[in-house]
């Protein structure tokens, strides 16, 4: 357009200089706009997959006109974003990459999760499988398993090491002589799941013909509710009684036998779903053997009576300068890795021509070093003798207090329970108080002497504080 034509008319000008200036910006004097920057995305950003398996990607580009090249660091993609896990036993993490045609300066990632499918192998225990799997990146991995394609039973979960690694479960609570299948689920931190392909496992049938015949029954319009029930068996064959897991409808669903020392009493879990288990004859302690076994029935620690002698000698806390007959009835684990147990001593210097037995409460360390000691012989009155002697304090149970960290025992030849001046292993051992006839409680609402509790067993806090006003339960074992 030539200016005489713009002067012309002024209207028209106004008009077309206005659109010279919109679409091509050369009467207005400024800069042209940049071009709208070209961004990536790509979706799934995140997926698992076993090896070998494909997985589809999507990548959506923004002010772009040419679409992306895709690249892996491992394993296969192809022009279309299909994914191919490369093979093998080693899980890896990969990264997607999908980069603009347009600008190579833009691109957007994904991870893949490959995983190397879990082995399935058995165990010395016939009701015991051992799975593993080795996911790479950071998790949790469980096991589902049941008698069929439904599974309905789960495992607990266990995390995978830092910065990925071997995970190894073992799979137990399954019935004798029976198909189960079963399958492992690693859970990604990112969100992603993998499931491994079915696999089966047949349970054998009970090696040491040992096991008890149980028959369960339900009271009419009763509901049991939910668990299992652990057996310590008083009876066995000459290869030892057995300790057993038992569902509610009577089918024993897990079992342990051994040699080591007498019935077992008590069998508890610990946190690292192994078992630690107290065997030991009568009169209490004689040949006494604590084991901490797994499920597969692997020992892996236990103490003698023999062996916790030789820990005493060489102990330099107060009191541990002692000669023990043995552990027996019951154990507690602490939150700090303690472990609490009862032992019986011979005293023939309380009562002259007698040998009187006695009990002590031992603090044993993370390394199962005696560290604090109780002894009955030195707070309580051996002349108070409700059940006679030899067996004078026959301690068959004791509790920790978290709120204050001191222990409560139970003695059933005393007819009391008893709490201890513990402190968590800095505490004097001064008795605080005793319940029970001729303790330090009246009795409230009943008959002294006659509705007192006698040759108790079982004390077990009921409410969630355990120091003032709390509750507590016990089974009276009244004659």
């Amino acid at each position: 357009m030539r200016a005489n034509e713009c002067r012309c008319v002024l209207s028209f000008c106004f008009c077309v200089v206005s659109i010279i200036s919109l679409v091509c910006g050369c009467s207005s004097g400024s800069a042209p706009k940049p071009a709208p920057a070209v961004s990536v995305s790509v979706s799934p950003q995140a997926a698992a997959v076993g090896t070998g398996q494909t997985v589809s990607f999507v990548a959506t580009v923004a002010n772009g006109l040419s679409g992306v090249t895709w690249a892996a660091s491992e394993g296969t993609i192809d022009a279309d974003g299909n994914f191919v896990a490369p093979t093998g036993t080693e899980s890896a993490t990969v990264t997607i990459a999908a980069i603009s045609k347009d600008d190579a300066t833009k691109s957007a990632l994904a991870t893949v999760n490959v995983v190397a499918p879990g082995q399935m192998t058995a165990t010395a225990n016939v009701q015991v499988a051992s799975y593993a799997i080795s996911p790479a990146a950071a998790g949790n991995v469980l096991v589902q398993f049941g008698l069929d394609t439904n599974y309905g039973r789960t495992t607990w979960a266990q995390p995978v090491p830092s910065g990925g690694g071997l995970v190894t479960l073992f799979v137990a609570g399954m019935k004798l002589n029976a198909l189960y299948h079963m399958r492992g689920v690693v859970r990604f931190n990112d969100g992603t799941q993998y499931v491994d392909p079915d696999m089966t496992f047949t349970t054998g049938t009970d090696p040491a013909g040992q096991l008890p015949v149980l028959a369960a029954s339900t009271t009419p319009g009763m509901t049991p509710q939910s668990g299992v029930e652990l057996l310590d068996l008083i009876q066995g064959t000459a290869t030892g009684p057995p300790v057993a897991v038992a569902d509610l409808n009577g089918d024993v669903l897990w079992s342990y036998t051994t040699n080591a020392g007498g019935p077992p009493n008590p069998i508890k879990l610990l946190p690292n779903g192994h078992f630690l288990i107290n065997f030991s004859a009568q009169p209490d302690g004689i040949n006494s053997v604590l084991q901490e076994v797994d499920l597969s029935g692997t020992v892996f620690w236990q103490m003698s009576a023999s062996d916790l002698n030789n820990a005493l000698g060489a102990a330099t806390c107060s009191g541990c300068n002692i000669t023990v007959v043995g552990t027996h009835h019951d154990f507690v684990i602490l939150p700090n890795g303690h472990l609490i147990v009862i032992a019986s001593i011979n005293n023939t210097q309380v009562v002259p021509a007698i040998t009187v037995m006695g009990d002590v409460i031992i603090d044993l360390d993370q390394n199962h070093n005696p560290v604090w000691i109780w002894n009955a012989f030195n707070h309580l009155d051996v002349t108070r003798q409700p059940m006679g002697f030899p067996d004078w304090t026959h301690t068959n149970a004791v509790l920790y207090s978290p709120d204050d960290g001191n222990l409560i025992i139970s003695m059933r030849h005393q007819n009391w329970l008893i709490k201890i001046d513990y402190a968590n292993g800095n505490g004097t051992g001064d008795v605080l108080w005793k319940l029970g006839y001729q303790g330090d409680f009246a009795l409230v609402g009943g008959t002294d002497p006659t509705d007192w509790f006698y040759a108790q067993h079982g004390p077990s806090f009921t409410s969630r504080n355990t120091t003032g006003k709390f509750s507590l339960i016990l089974f009276d074992n009244v004659q």
